[in-house]
């Protein structure tokens, strides 16, 4: 009896974890209003994808996505690869992601989870949050910041790359 209860407790466990790792493409819009195709990050190409999920009222998202683009010239020349900065700003703060962008200079697509689909997909509770993927694959997760993480980053899109 014991042994049918473990395996159920197991199926139940590995069945959650199969769908938190599910691929579904949705559709969001860009920073300018443009739609964006999530299926886009798992595309087969050997090039890693970089998920930043962030706020405008988040402090070390602001400092994580202006060190990321600061250093962006240093990465771009050392592997390819491409960012997303994933705005996870509500209808009542989108109004500030543009602005805040354009007044940064960050350089990378900034794309608005205004429902937090991605958020729910990806099954996370605090930003910030980072993903990097691979050939449809999450090979990176990193909660929260502290300076200097862009540095670790940079060392997987290093191995990822080779």
């Amino acid at each position: 009896m014991l042994t049918k209860y473990v395996v159920a407790c197991w199926a139940v466990v590995a069945s959650c974890s199969l769908q938190a790792q599910q691929k579904v493409a949705i559709n969001i819009t860009d920073a300018y209003g443009k739609m964006f195709n999530t299926s886009a990050f798992y595309m087969p190409n050997k090039k890693p994808v970089v998920l930043v999920f962030w706020a405008t009222w988040c402090g070390p998202c602001i400092n994580e996505l202006t060190n990321l683009n600061d250093k962006l010239s240093t990465l771009k020349n050392d592997t390819a690869f491409h960012i997303y900065a994933i705005s996870e700003d509500d209808s009542r703060t989108t109004k500030k992601v543009l602005p805040l962008i354009n007044g940064k200079g960050w350089s990378f697509t900034t794309l608005l989870d205004k429902n937090q689909d991605l958020k729910r997909q990806y099954n996370f509770a605090n930003i910030p949050y980072l993903l990097v993927i691979q050939n449809g694959e999450i090979i990176y997760k990193h909660s929260g910041y502290v300076a200097g993480d862009e540095d670790e980053l940079l060392l997987v899109l290093n191995k990822a790359t080779q």
